[in-house]
């Protein structure tokens, strides 16, 4: 299940007082609530999501025990046992070290069969998990981001060519560790929406152009739309419908490939005419005649 900040759903810092949590749970609830929103899912996961955060934040002791360990909030009981735990473990093993050190024996020796960690252990913390919802354009260039995640702001660079679902690493930007060891870390997962024409394969873009049946019988230009722009390509005599055309280098950016894009794909749909003049049609009266 991926990390859900309740401080964010609710439009809060870390540093909020109770009555800014009931203010903010209150507003948020009516904004998003089922009578409010019907047929709406949406709606209906942030109303969960609102309650959910209310019932952690709005309670002292759960409050504390998620500023302290985030989404393992629930286990605090667990990881505060096993931190009691390893410093009656280290103590025994101190002790354990002193009269085997006196008997010649190794350390190594000793932790296989005192069955405990050695001095010093360190639990690491717990990986966050979080998505970032982007537009396709959003990731055309790269750019750089803010997060908050577990009530602190995370600033990030977006390499352009980030594909939907793709999942990247920023280290020691996860949950703290229960016994002063090393961060765990921060994945995020982007969730990329197209709202563009293109269909994107990778850094290959695809597009369907439609052209007049004329200027396929005849040959011609037409001006294409692609990603960055516009480009005019030169239309063969006799172009078939489906025919495909490669825009070498006018497709998307490559992840993490400077000045390196993929290719644009145009598919020619030849427009058969839906309403013709009476002029037209004798016209093409006399271009059947000749066929014949």
């Amino acid at each position: 299940m991926n990390f859900i900040d309740y401080y964010n759903i609710l439009g809060l810092s870390k540093t909020a007082k109770e009555g800014d949590i009931k203010k903010a749970y209150r507003k948020m609830a009516r904004k998003y609530h089922p009578d409010l929103n019907p047929n709406d899912k949406e709606a209906e996961r942030k109303f969960k999501e609102v309650n959910e955060a209310n019932e952690v934040l709005s309670h002292p002791e759960n409050r504390k025990k998620y500023d302290k360990y985030g989404e393992n909030w629930q286990n605090a009981e667990a990881y505060e046992q096993a931190q009691k735990q390893q410093r009656t473990s280290q103590q025994d093993t101190y002790r354990k070290r002193r009269s085997y050190n006196q008997e010649g024996y190794s350390d190594f020796f000793e932790s296989m069969f005192s069955g405990r960690q050695r001095p010093g252990t360190a639990y690491r913390g717990q990986d966050l998990k979080t998505e970032l919802h982007l537009d396709l354009m959003d990731v055309y260039t790269s750019s750089k981001r803010t997060l908050s995640v577990n009530g602190k702001n995370i600033r990030i660079t977006i390499p352009a060519g980030v594909t939907n679902g793709q999942t990247i690493k920023i280290k020691n930007h996860g949950g703290e560790s229960p016994s002063n060891g090393p961060k765990g870390d921060l994945f995020i997962t982007f969730i990329i929406n197209n709202n563009t024409p293109f269909r994107r394969k990778q850094a290959d873009l695809f597009i369907t152009q439609e052209i007049p049946l004329l200027t396929a019988i005849l040959g011609g230009s037409l001006l294409i739309n692609t990603i960055d722009g516009q480009v005019k390509l030169s239309v063969k005599e006799g172009t078939p419908n489906d025919t495909k055309v490669k825009l070498k280098g006018k497709g998307f950016p490559k992840y993490k490939q400077k000045d390196s894009y993929g290719d644009l794909y145009v598919t020619y749909k030849v427009q058969i005419p839906q309403r013709l003049s009476q002029k037209q049609k004798e016209l093409y009266r006399e271009l059947l005649k000749l066929e014949d």
